[in-house]
């Protein structure tokens, strides 16, 4: 089934650094009202979309809106920003790249750093890291100091294009799971539903999984799902072991990530629906890293019975994140028929 790029397109684009959520909020707001029964908003900024079922059992379904993005830590003598991150960067993907700082209006940067002209020999040899990076603005420090304060979040800047059968964007992760799971709702108005659904859009997970853990220690979930992306290293160079999941495989269906095992009972009850409705799937075993899964499963009395649909995605962290439209609309099918059928499966140990 074919995606609404336009509206990934305007997801995935906007704002929304951890913390920093307000503007990724207002998007989701608007797209859910009209298909949930309750919305709620906590004090750290999680959205609830709940959708009432005919039984009391509570499903939860996490998908992260914060993106990984800086924040303003300094402004030198010549009007020159520096920052810290919030998320993880590989440094050297910093090279060369627009920002914006949102301060009192959005105002464009680039990350500078020393010319490889004037660099030693030694210089040139070595992997950059984030402090070798500032913000120039093309201002002096009267001008930047009339926009710019310290603590002011950043982003990265790089629009959303169509490539082949792919959409390439910043921030895909995790703006894709944000869109699979309004779409999911979408699909699911006018239907009735086994559980109670609890849609939360979480805030602060690239810096900890902060938001989700807030979101299921409110809902007490029975069951969960975690909605992210994944490593998808099918490039040159890479080894089979190294993949994690190649682009067009179909949606995947994760096993084990760093902060989460997922449950047996819940990782072959998602195979039996993929396969009950023709949906393309692929395991996933992703050993650095971890999802609002964690959260899910975890914080809350006695656990949930948790597992993850993970979104393969070709240069995650980065301004180039690249995911298959197929892909996406099949973690769109597993998610709507996993939420469908939840009472129909024997839960039993």
């Amino acid at each position: 089934m074919p995606i609404d790029v336009n509206l990934l397109k305007e997801i995935a684009e906007v704002a929304g650094a951890p913390g920093h959520e307000q503007r990724i909020r207002e998007i989701v707001l608007r797209e859910i009202k009209p298909l949930v029964d309750d919305i709620t908003i906590d004090n750290m900024g999680n959205v609830y979309a709940i959708k009432k079922g005919k039984n009391e059992k509570r499903v939860m379904v996490g998908a992260h809106m914060d993106e990984i993005g800086f924040i303003v830590t300094h402004i030198d003598d010549e009007g020159f920003v520096r920052f810290h991150t919030l998320g993880g960067f590989d440094p050297k993907t910093l090279t060369a790249q627009r920002v914006i700082i949102h301060g009192t209006e959005d105002v464009i940067g680039v990350m500078g750093s020393k010319p490889i002209h004037v660099m030693t020999a030694e210089e040139r040899t070595k992997p950059p890291k984030t402090t070798d990076y500032f913000i120039d603005l093309g201002m002096n420090k009267e001008a930047v100091e009339k926009i710019v304060s310290i603590g002011n979040p950043i982003t990265r800047e790089r629009g959303l294009i169509e490539m082949g059968n792919c959409v390439n964007c910043k921030s895909l992760d995790n703006r894709l799971a944000v869109f699979i799971l309004i779409e999911s709702l979408r699909a699911l108005k006018d239907i009735e539903v086994p559980y109670d659904i609890y849609g939360v859009f979480t805030v602060q997970e690239e810096v900890g999984i902060r938001g989700a853990n807030v979101a299921a220690l409110e809902i007490k979930p029975d069951f969960g799902f975690g909605l992210d992306t994944t490593i998808a290293f099918d490039v040159p160079g890479s080894k089979p072991e190294e993949m994690i999941t190649k682009l067009g495989d179909g949606t995947a269906i994760k096993i084990m990530d760093s902060s989460t095992i997922c449950d047996y009972r819940m990782i072959k009850y998602m195979e039996n629906v993929a396969d009950k409705h023709g949906i393309k799937t692929q395991k996933e075993i992703l050993t650095a890293g971890g999802t609002d899964t964690a959260g899910i499963q975890r914080m809350n009395p006695g656990g949930a019975i948790a597992g993850a649909i993970s979104i393969p995605t070709r240069h995650i962290h980065q301004v180039i994140e690249m995911a298959n439209k197929d892909d996406i609309s099949g973690s769109i099918d597993l998610l709507t028929n996993c939420l469908l059928e939840l009472d129909s499966h024997d839960w039993e140990f």
